[in-house]
């Protein structure tokens, strides 16, 4: 049976969405799999499945997997992408999504931007989490380059390096070992980033399971929460990644406001042969 779906990025991190809502779809690892692979699939970082709200009190449940298969807990981009998407639908300026971490408020932003509230920046060493106890704010691993990291839990866990130029980090290479490091028990995404000004931050990121993206909304805060943990910045800045530009403000109930565009690149269905 073919499966409609709509492929959209924000800054060029990219997804597979699609609408399970009236009927549901049977996705395992393997299909998700074939469906993200950029050469014999229809290629994205994320796959992205939209479904019923499981409490009755959000417009949708978004269902999120890696390229490699596997279901995640966050991403800020496709909460972005999915937000629009209900808005449009219910000709609203406001919406809330269920995710496997729980509601995620979201509200148009002018200029065909979206905001979200991604929830409340988790610092506690069980909370990223670690497989002993540290301090977050100085994780204290190193690997070439990069040395110790903040961490943080933006619903999904991250380790955020500082460095005098991102540019010059061999990020494809650095990042897969960091990933799996032994201090994450539930693998990580791994930031690279360097403070421009106290109000501009620019981003690199290996995301856990999908590999070098253009973008991460929930790196993107994580760093904005890491560097204004270490001074290194106001509690409000743009983070500047591959792709572009996104709004984060860490707010002063913990929670971190995330703000950027999102778009549609095409509409088609897969194949009965890739969802075989």
């Amino acid at each position: 049976m073919a499966i409609s779906f709509r492929k959209m990025h924000g800054l060029g991190n990219d997804f597979v969405v699609i609408d399970a809502r009236a009927q549901p779809l049977a996705l395992d690892e393997s299909l998700a799999r074939r469906i993200a692979d950029r050469r014999t699939g229809i290629g994205c970082d994320q796959l992205i499945v939209i479904e019923p709200a499981k409490a009755g009190l959000a417009d949708a449940f978004m269902r999120i997997r890696n390229a490699d298969g596997g279901e995640v807990e966050a991403c800020g981009n496709a909460t972005r992408c999915v937000a629009s998407l209900l808005m449009a639908e219910k000709n609203r300026d406001h919406v809330v999504i269920e995710t496997v971490v729980g509601l995620l408020d979201a509200e148009a932003a002018g200029s065909g931007r979206i905001a979200v509230d991604m929830g409340e920046a988790k610092l506690d060493w069980r909370e990223i989490p670690l497989s002993e106890p540290k301090d977050t704010l100085h994780l204290g691993i190193s690997l070439g380059q990069l040395s110790d990291p903040v961490g943080v839990n933006m619903g999904n866990p991250h380790a955020v390096f500082f460095v005098a130029d991102v540019e010059a980090v061999d990020v494809a290479a650095l990042g897969p070992p960091l990933e799996k490091h032994k201090l994450f028990p539930a693998r990580c995404n791994i930031e690279v980033a360097q403070v421009l000004s106290p109000t501009r931050v620019r981003m690199r990121v290996w995301e856990r399971g999908a590999g070098i993206t253009r973008a991460c909304g929930t790196g993107a805060c994580a760093t904005l929460v890491a560097a204004a943990r270490r001074n290194l910045t106001e509690r409000k800045a743009t983070v500047v990644l591959d792709g572009g530009e996104l709004e984060i403000e860490w707010m002063k109930d913990g929670h971190v406001m995330m703000t950027g565009p999102v778009a549609t690149s095409f509409i088609g269905t897969i194949d009965g042969q890739i969802a075989a």
